[in-house]
């Protein structure tokens, strides 16, 4: 099930809401026009049971159900950065309601990657066509009479980018809350010394903005968190604390991702993610087959 809180507002700033999804730790996000009741979903999850191989829509048609509940529209299905650990539900919100679907540019150099270590076929396409639109850092779009932005934050990976819609913004796995420091940078495309660089960008946003996170982990069995501002974030995050400058941050982060093993599901969702959050069409017999290169990772830490 998700937990879902509101976020406290003043009026003519957006309704932003957070759908905590415990399997893998993702927060997806309703952010909503007040003036108008428009909408958009913020990084959808698709369920996914690795040890079954069962694929559910029970955390996106939550969703759903908020936004009819609410009264709202949806306009958007925005994604900050192909995933890896979690499946998009952006294709199946997308056929369930007509809304456009976006992510950023970049991402047809994941495609590209990606395409490489699963062997896809020449037909594949690497040009971002899965979606409806990709967004270039600092272009500008609406949702409502909200303004919003991009922004591009690469480190985590390569595509990654932020929203920013309002006071508010929605900053994926850059920057996780205080206790539990920043995202890993070390999937391929990954940089740890790009992600210092969107940090920084993201630092130099006014002290009040909120800050939406992409995951929670529940450091210490504490109850899920996901909104922060920069001032919280420029006092008391851990690996900022520790690390202030920019090659101090690359070893401290270099370091700690030495020592992670691989998400569960990242060899599951980028075939997924890649293509729009659209699970590999069927086979002669129906069915659906996910394809898992073998040793296509090296030098990762193997999991226990």
């Amino acid at each position: 099930m998700l937990t879902e809180i509101a976020s406290s507002l003043q009026p003519g700033r957006p309704i932003v809401k957070g759908f905590y999804e415990k399997r893998t730790g993702s927060i997806q996000y309703i952010v909503t026009d007040p003036d108008t009741k428009a909408c958009a979903i913020i990084d959808p999850v698709l369920d996914f049971d690795p040890k079954s191989g069962a694929t559910a829509t029970t955390s996106a048609d939550e969703l759903l159900a908020s936004i009819e509940g609410e009264g709202a529209t949806l306009a958007w299905i925005l994604d900050t950065h192909p995933h890896a650990d979690h499946f998009s539900a952006a294709g199946y919100l997308k056929d369930r309601t007509g809304a456009p679907t976006a992510i950023g540019e970049k991402v047809v150099e994941v495609q590209k990657l990606w395409k490489a270590i699963y062997n896809l076929p020449d037909s594949f396409p690497t040009d971002g066509s899965q979606w409806d639109r990709l967004f270039a850092d600092g272009e500008r779009f609406k949702i409502g009479n909200l303004d919003a932005s991009v922004m591009f934050t690469p480190g985590h990976t390569l595509a990654s980018i932020a929203y920013l819609v309002g006071d508010a913004a929605f900053i994926h796995d850059t920057i996780f809350m205080p206790d539990s420091g920043t995202a890993r940078a070390d999937f391929p495309g990954g940089s740890a010394r790009a992600l210092w660089k969107s940090i920084q960008r993201i630092m130099a946003l006014p002290d009040e903005t909120r800050l939406f996170t992409g995951h929670d982990y529940r450091p210490g069995g504490r109850e899920a968190q996901w909104e922060s501002t920069v001032a919280q974030q420029r006092r008391e995050n851990e690996h900022l604390f520790q690390a202030r400058t920019e090659d101090a941050f690359v070893a401290l982060r270099e370091a700690r991702d030495r020592e992670l093993p691989m998400p569960q599901l990242i060899l599951n969702a980028l075939q997924v993610n890649i293509r729009g959050g659209r699970l590999p069409e069927p086979e002669s017999n129906g069915r659906r087959y996910l394809k898992i290169p073998l040793d296509a990772l090296p030098g990762a830490p193997w999991g226990v």
